[in-house]
Parts: C-alpha cells; structure tokens; sequence
C-alpha cells in the first residue's frame, strides 16, 4: 500500500454554486478533484449531503467512481455522547452511526469516522461508550465498512485516550482519523500524528492558505507527513482546505508540498 493524497468535499464548498450557469454542485466536486487537482480520493463530510435520498446518494457515487475520484471516507463532526446515562442519548447515538453506515455504504465508502465525547477519569461512562461503539460496529461491519474516531470533547482529546478507547472497542474495523491541525486534540500536532498514525485508516491534514511567499498559514504541512511516514502509515493523505484564499490553487499548492514529502526519502 502507498499513501494516497485525497480532499474533502467540504474544501470546495465555495466553489460550489446550484445558483451558477451551469449550476455546481457537489455532484462536480470528484470530477473537479481528479481533472483539475489530480486528487484520487474523496472524504465527503456529512453536512453536504443534507437534503439527499438514496438516488442522489447513488448518483454521487456513480459520478465519483466515473472521474476516478470515489467516495472513501464519510466524516461527520457532529460529537456523539456515547457515554451519557441518559439512555435516550446513547440511543440517539447508536442511530445516527446506523443512517451514516447505511449512506456510507451506499456512497461505496470504506469507512465513516466520528467524533465521540467522553467525560474524563469516569470509569462508568467509559464502559457505557464502549458498548454503543461495540453494537455499532456490528452494524458498520455487516455494510463491510470501518468505524474511525477523530478526537472529540473530555477523553478522546488526547490520543492516550483516544487510543485506550479504540483498543477497548477491539476489532479489525475500528480505528483512527487524526486530523493535523483538528483544534479538539490538546496535544503537540506532531506528537498527536506520530501516536495516531499506527490506528488511522485516514489521516486529515488542516490547510489554512499560503502566505504570497509560500509558506503555509498553519502548521508545516511536510512535518506531519513525515510524522505519519516515520511510523509506517501508508494509507489515505486526505487535504482539509479551510483557508479563505482561492481553493483551487491552494489545494493545489498543498498537493504539491504533500506529494513532495511523500517522495522525500
């Protein structure tokens, strides 16, 4: 395996216009990564697809896998209390999971990641969250996908407790999305990566624009590429544009800073 450098759907978002002539919509956004970004990947965040039925979801599929560029990732950042007492809320969580498998699975993803909130040093909560993810996961496993969990509120900010809570889970299909850069983990990006990458089925890498020099706004987008590489990661490179410049070229000068860490020996 190699790594694989993807974009998120939500990087595009201001290049998307229903109201345009021809209108642009997220149906164009994997034609748009493959032919003008040379991107072979797409993590599709979860709020684009409001308002979508089975057709559309169809649809983006078929579009996705004709331009070269298919759906790989489902991402929704909406934070799941999975080890709240009240029983509602942990129902209400193990739900939502079985609507983003069934879409994930219809989009031909290969995982879908969460973000899931724990409270700190409560034993209790943290078997309850353990539970819901292990009765979710029997679902996500019979559509053949993976469950990734991005760092989240209390527990799951660190990859300590991040981690703890993947290996209680157990199994082959649950993992990582670690994000360099993602604001909710409260550790050094680059310690954060180097910890994560060896449970990461994807890895985000926040891109916030260049400066007119070009050097990048925010982190050092090759340090946490070599962070990855320097574990042994070899899987999917995903850019999360959300910077305020022109995407298109921005996105395109991350690819190339990536790429060229990615061939760097």
């Amino acid at each position: 395996m190699t790594l694989l450098l993807s974009l998120t759907s939500r990087s595009l978002t201001s290049l998307l216009d229903p109201a345009a002539d021809p209108p642009r919509t997220l149906f164009d956004a994997p034609g748009f990564a493959s032919e003008e970004l040379g991107l072979r990947g797409l993590s599709v965040n979860v709020d684009m697809l409001a308002g979508f039925g089975s057709a559309d979801l169809d649809s983006l599929r078929h579009r996705a896998d004709q331009a070269g560029c298919p759906c790989l990732v489902l991402v929704d950042d909406t934070v799941l209390e999975v080890g709240n007492s009240d029983f509602a809320v942990t129902e209400a969580a193990g739900d939502r999971l079985a609507r983003l498998a069934s879409a994930a699975s219809r989009l031909g993803c290969n995982s879908i990641s969460i973000r899931v909130s724990l409270p700190r040093d409560d034993e209790d909560a943290f078997t309850r969250g353990v539970t819901v993810l292990q009765d979710a996961l029997i679902r996500v496993e019979r559509q053949e996908l993976n469950l990734l969990l991005a760092a989240g509120p209390g527990a799951t900010d660190s990859s300590e407790g991040l981690s703890a809570l993947i290996k209680r889970v157990g199994g082959f299909r649950i993992g990582a999305l670690p994000a360099y850069g993602d604001p909710m983990a409260a550790e050094d990006p680059i310690e954060y990566i180097r910890k994560m990458a060896p449970y990461a089925g994807a890895i985000h890498l926040r891109c916030e624009g260049f400066k007119r020099g070009g050097a990048h706004r925010g982190l050092d987008l090759a340090a946490g590429v070599a962070a990855a590489k320097a574990v042994g990661y070899q899987s999917n490179l995903v850019i999360d544009y959300v910077g305020e410049g022109k995407p298109a070229k921005e996105i395109a000068m991350a690819a190339e800073v990536l790429q060229a860490a990615i061939d760097a020996d």
